[in-house]
């Protein structure tokens, strides 16, 4: 796998390829299912954010980004996301990338990494990043509109980089 800064004149069509098939399912995502590409592509390629692309076999199959969780006193603490194709989960490109962006981030000068919003009905997810060192350090109840499932709970995930 190859790890590189996402290029929006280059990136943008793919990963949008990616946002949209992963967002339009309704369940893993905050991002309504009908989000517009420039709404979506404007969010991840945001300048506030270090955007990566995964590459495996000069094939972009995943994305992720690492971000400041708040501003200024808080700024020490990373926040990411991360998107599989749906054509290549199951593969270990969320793990690679997991662990890709903790290395990045201590290199970047962050001392923690916190996800906001973890979904609890992906139990996928919750399992990976507990594998990757992250704790549940709370749970928020029915904070996510599961398409499916209707409100579900969400946790707070956290680790500490040092």
């Amino acid at each position: 796998m190859i790890f590189r800064r996402f290029d929006f004149d280059k990136d943008a069509d793919v990963i949008w390829e990616i946002l949209h098939l992963v967002i339009e399912s309704g369940d893993t995502l905050v991002f309504a299912p009908d989000s517009s590409k420039e709404k979506m592509l404007n969010y991840w390629g945001a300048d506030d954010k270090f955007a990566y692309i995964c590459e495996i076999e000069n094939e972009v199959v995943g994305t992720f980004y690492i971000k400041a969780n708040q501003p200024d006193l808080g700024s020490h603490v990373a926040n990411a996301g991360y998107l599989v194709h749906p054509m290549h989960r199951g593969k270990g490109i969320a793990e690679a990338m997991c662990r890709f962006s903790l290395e990045e981030a201590k290199r970047l000068d962050f001392k923690a990494m916190q996800f906001n919003i973890v979904i609890s009905t992906n139990e996928v997810a919750v399992r990976l990043w507990q594998k990757c060192g992250f704790e549940i350090v709370g749970r928020i109840p029915k904070a996510f509109k599961h398409q499916k499932l209707g409100l579900v709970d969400a946790f707070v995930m956290y680790q500490w980089l040092e």
